[in-house]
């Protein structure tokens, strides 16, 4: 089909779809109540809905007062049951799929339950939205030429009760229409292949020969990938193998510390980056203009959003508040309530609002991820903004990197210890640790105030790590690929202890 038929359907489909979008720009919080209510009428007949009575409620603040919040282990054995088979537990449609979590290393996996509303109404969906979203800014666009690479999880089968569990991308990929595999690589059969090291030469292999026109992935998974293309085709950079490459649609974790890494690989101006916001539990957030690093929240994929403002998480007196109560600036932990049974659930992420009008975002981190061990609240965002500076005042390029504190022993100070993997170590190492340190009091006013005059908190240690370093760590573990992430922040020693025996 000629490129301006399809750029002309897009854009057909588009305008309808902006109605859409236009009613939760103008209305959000009223969009936001009458999902809410939608959810629970739905709902009312389930296991669950009968034990909350969910036929009664009729205002957020009802629901609010009625139900509790809750985390994965609160739902765990419900959830385990519907895995075996048991409908209208939570959910009124039989559930088959589950996304298993990767969590983080030695964290036990986790199933999320993935209904056919949830499929359909919100990941496919935000698929569409995000194409349709990007060919309005580029007009021009010729996404449609070639095929998009996308780099995904691997699937394992649940045999024994005909439930399917695996990576969210394995999902996706299992239940795509026939004709989606023709415009994407590489073909199904190898993009669900459990063998990352096995499937990312495949893919290599694949790929190099299509006339790739977008990429979408997690940035460290994805630059392994793309450095493996460049090295096997002796390139230098990818645009001398797919010269009509235009968009990279990135998520999972912070694009923040691989940003100059892509840029050198992909050397053209032009060259575009659209971050998402998704997880197992749903789609949540799109970029939707071009050059942003703000994400719109998106209202009306069958998720009812609340908020705990991490200045009170964790206390036992969290006040939980709904969209319309949030303030820019303030760094909360999410609340959702979803078209696949999950009500009142902390996913986790903790997000920053960067407007209100319309509600747009940025990830700032997780729940569980950031050092607060002597009240300096280190978050994820803080840590990747310094680390930013300190590259590019240094010249160096980060491959991964983790830190936990130095707990005080008697009159000895406490400090942050650091082992960062650099793709080009530092030529003065001091000078490096010095500035980190200077960027981390520069964007944490907490971490400086303890660091003043070294008050409460020493210079940090920081490690340089071996080459490969935490790529095998993940490997010794089984997570390698897919949505598999390296745990950046932590209160405890546990990740940094492992990799420091096992640098040496």
């Amino acid at each position: 089909m000629p490129i301006p038929i399809v750029n002309s359907i897009a854009s057909w489909f588009l305008k309808k779809r902006f109605h859409q979008i236009e009613l939760f720009l103008k209305y959000p919080n009223e969009v936001q109540e009458e999902l809410l209510l939608d959810l629970l009428h739905k709902a009312r007949n389930t296991e669950l809905g009968k034990e909350y009575d969910f036929a009664s409620i009729a205002s957020y603040s009802e629901y609010a007062q009625r139900l509790p919040i809750t985390t994965y282990e609160d739902n765990e054995a419900r959830i385990e049951r519907a895995r075996r088979g048991e409908t209208n537990i939570f959910w009124p449609k039989p559930i088959k799929w589950f996304a298993k979590s990767s969590g983080t290393t030695n964290s036990k996996s986790k199933f999320i339950p993935v209904s056919e509303e949830s499929l359909e109404d919100c990941h496919y969906a935000a698929s569409k939205d995000l194409l349709c979203m990007y060919l309005n800014n580029n007009p021009e666009s010729q996404l449609f030429v070639g095929k998009g690479l996308r780099l995904g999880g691997s699937k394992e089968l649940y045999r024994e009760n005909g439930t399917v569990f695996g990576d969210l991308s394995a999902i996706l990929i299992d239940n795509m229409p026939f004709w989606a595999e023709y415009s994407s690589t590489p073909k199904n059969e190898v993009s669900l292949m459990a063998d990352w090291e096995t499937k990312m030469q495949a893919i290599v292999e694949e790929t190099m020969r299509e006339n790739v026109t977008s990429l979408a992935g997690v940035p460290s998974w994805m630059l392994v990938l793309l450095n493996n293309v460049l090295e096997t085709s002796g390139k230098s950079n990818l645009f001398e193998i797919w010269p009509h490459l235009e968009v990279y649609f990135h998520g999972g974790v912070s694009f923040e510390p691989y940003i100059e890494q892509y840029q050198k690989i992909l050397p053209k101006e032009s060259f575009k980056y659209y971050e998402i916001y998704n997880a197992s539990e749903g789609f949540f957030a799109i970029q939707d203009q071009n050059h942003s690093k703000e994400l719109l929240l998106m209202l009306d994929y069958g998720i009812f959003y609340e908020f705990i403002p991490m200045t009170q998480y964790g206390t036992g007196t969290e006040k939980v508040i709904p969209l319309s109560e949030v303030e820019m600036g303030v760094n909360y932990a999410i609340v959702i309530t979803t078209n696949a049974g999950l009500w009142r659930y902390q996913i986790g992420d903790t997000v920053r609002f960067t407007s209100v009008n319309p509600y747009r975002i940025k990830v700032t981190g997780r729940t569980k991820h950031f050092i607060n061990v002597f009240g300096e609240e280190l978050i994820i965002e803080n840590a990747e903004a310094a680390l930013r500076k300190a590259t590019q005042l240094t010249h160096t390029e980060i491959v991964d990197y983790t830190a936990a504190p130095i707990f005080m022993k008697e009159r000895e100070k406490g400090a942050h210890e650091w082992i960062i993997e650099f793709k080009h170590p530092p030529e003065d190492f001091a000078f490096f640790s010095k500035v980190l340190d200077k960027a981390l009091q520069e964007v944490n006013s907490d971490y400086e105030a303890k660091r003043f005059k070294n008050t409460t908190l020493n210079a940090p240690t920081i490690h340089c790590a071996r080459t490969r370093l935490f790529y095998d760590w993940m490997k010794d573990k089984g997570k390698l690929g897919g949505q598999h992430k390296v745990p950046r922040l932590s209160n405890s020693r546990n990740y940094l202890e492992e990799l420091l025996s096992l640098n040496h």
